[in-house]
């Protein structure tokens, strides 16, 4: 009865149905780590969010690198802002998705090392994309400012290109290590972006707080694929027995027929 699964087109059947069954497992495997990573991720981002505020110097230093578990954690910092050395990042988007400058200022702590404060996003409403934006100034004199702790930017991690050549005070990262050399001043790992003081007329219009990531999504998909991986072997019997029973039944007919068939004289 079973004899077609020999068939040149049920042995590749076959084949494609051992081929996607431990390709499926392994996406769902893949999937589950994402699940994993994210949830991993989304924890620490809370974690940081909820954690008391701490001096700046606490956690970052010059030529620190700014680890995960420092990311976004909330500091604060005594110093003055430093307008004159002020620049903008090209490129970057609002909450809108509107295409702008975030505003980089260095903030002088009380013992002359440098902070990078992103101050928040602002239009490129400008006559030209090489004019420097007009600019919000901060706060004047002695001030304390807050904000979540950023890590270098890097064209690796963001996928940003840092292109040369271009109009002053212009940048396309934020990097603790260039801005360094920039000013000729010892600057602290990272940058912070700026959540207080809150800016006079809700420009520059600050960062909002980091998103979690969709974790659970990845948790579907792994036990999606999981449920694909076991329909194929379930699908591959189903698609068995009803040939076998086409054949049998189309067998039957033809015995039938022949059966009914009136003798030859």
């Amino acid at each position: 009865m079973y004899r077609f699964l020999m068939s040149r087109q049920w042995v590749i059947l076959t084949l494609i149905a051992l081929l996607l069954i431990p390709t499926m497992i392994r996406l769902g495997i893949w999937q589950m780590h994402r699940y994993e990573e994210r949830t991993a991720r989304n924890q620490l981002v809370s974690d940081a969010l909820a954690a008391d505020p701490v001096p700046v110097e606490k956690l970052t230093g010059p030529g620190h690198t700014v680890t995960s578990a420092e990311r976004y954690r909330t500091v604060t910092a005594k110093g003055h802002f430093d307008t004159e050395d002020e620049v903008v990042v090209r490129r970057r988007t609002n909450s809108d998705d509107e295409v702008g400058y975030h505003v980089l200022t260095p903030f002088v702590l009380d013992d002359g090392k440098v902070l990078l404060v992103n101050r928040g996003w602002i239009p490129s409403d400008g006559p030209s994309q090489t004019a420097f934006p007009k600019v919000p100034v901060p706060p004047a004199g002695q001030v304390t400012v807050t904000g979540r702790l950023m890590p270098d930017e890097t064209t690796a991690a963001s996928g940003i290109k840092n292109l040369e050549g271009l109009p002053d005070r212009q940048i396309m990262l934020i990097n603790s290590e260039q801005e360094a050399r920039r000013l000729d001043v010892r600057v602290l790992g990272g940058y912070i972006a700026q959540t207080a003081p809150e800016p006079k007329g809700d420009t520059p219009e600050l960062l909002g707080n980091p998103g979690k990531e969709d974790a659970a999504l990845n948790y579907a998909y792994a036990y999606q694929w999981w449920l694909f991986a076991a329909a194929v072997p379930v699908g591959w019997v189903v698609l068995a027995r009803r040939e076998a029973r086409d054949r049998a039944q189309a067998a039957a007919e033809d015995t039938d027929a022949t059966e009914a068939e009136p003798a030859a004289v």
